[in-house]
């Protein structure tokens, strides 16, 4: 893989020293520095999750958020004035501008920082999400533009983005009838939150601790790999689906909702639905989890505990 990214810097000029792994999720990303001396992110993407149309789509937006002055990695040419470049194995690589900071937070261990230090930064981060928002919809999207859509089929249909999670082999037999269950009438509910009038749009989608980047009062979104037009809640719900089982939820909930509103007002149709999108989310990271940890993994009775639960508190709401 070290040899891939050598390979592909080169069409950028090469780089300094050879490039470094530092995150292997879903594409392999490297830091890297140009021999003009630009320190950058060398993405190599994952082979058949994402059209060249739709990262090149990804590209045009986070580039015209940057020139709109929202703070997001932008795209950085070829020598030859490409966005991309194509590999001889059939992947391809792109540039983006490397970002100073650090994540917010890690999966699996509590967000840290005082109470107060934690509402702060929600705050901060439902505003910035609001601030994604709004620039979005100011956007004349060029004609070519295609990402994924994040509504009731890419949810909850019969072959949603991140995989059938009804039928994780973890679940239950009565945990999966539950989910069976949430997931028919989660389709009625965004069925008819469209009819009332949903914020649907370009929405980020993976807003996690790790995608949000912190240096001094600024922060950044990184990692639009799953951007799509969306439900906007879902954007808030993400951010927050890391500290479901933390003890300050509540607080969070309350802060990064007040971030938000304070530039795109929320309603109750808006906030009557947190509990539907939160369990969206939940669903979505069951799913995803298959293909990519092994059965023994520790982390997958979480998955499944998360889902459950929001399936059992929606259900419950009535």
């Amino acid at each position: 893989m070290n040899s891939q990214a050598a390979t592909a810097v080169s069409a950028w000029g090469g780089s300094l020293a050879p490039p470094r792994l530092i995150s292997h999720r879903e594409n392999a990303v490297f830091d890297v520095t140009l021999r003009n001396g630009t320190r950058a992110a060398l993405r190599l993407h994952r082979p058949g999750y994402c059209s060249i149309a739709e990262i090149k789509s990804e590209l045009w937006w986070t580039s015209a958020l940057a020139t709109a002055g929202f703070a997001v990695p932008s795209p950085i040419e070829t020598q030859s004035g490409e966005l991309i470049q194509h590999l001889e194995n059939g992947q391809v690589a792109t540039v983006l501008s490397w970002v100073n900071g650090q994540e917010i937070g890690h999966s699996g261990t509590p967000l840290p920082g005082s109470l107060s230090a934690q509402i702060a930064l929600y705050k901060n981060l439902g505003g910035l999400l609001a601030q994604l928002h709004a620039l979005s919809d100011g956007l004349a999207l060029p004609r070519e533009f295609t990402r994924r859509s994040w509504d009731a089929a890419g949810f909850l249909g019969p072959d949603p983005h991140w995989g059938r999670f009804w039928e994780n082999p973890a679940l239950d037999p009565k945990t999966q009838e539950t989910l069976l269950k949430a997931r028919e009438k989660a389709h009625e509910d965004l069925t008819q939150y469209l009819k009332e009038g949903a914020d649907f749009g370009l929405i980020h989608a993976d807003a996690l601790r790790e995608n949000v980047f912190r240096s001094g009062e600024t922060l950044t979104l990184i990692d639009f790999d799953d951007s799509g037009f969306g439900f906007r809640l879902y954007d808030l719900t993400t951010a927050l689906s890391q500290s479901l089982d933390e003890p300050n939820f509540e607080h969070l909930k309350e802060a990064i909702l007040m971030g938000y509103s304070q530039t795109r007002p929320l309603h109750k149709k808006d906030t009557d639905r947190f509990h539907l999108f939160t369990m969206l989310r939940c669903f979505a990271s069951l799913g995803w989890v298959v293909p990519r940890l092994e059965a023994e993994d520790s982390r997958i009775p979480i998955y499944v505990h998360r889902a459950s639960q929001a399936a059992i508190k929606y259900l419950e709401a009535g």
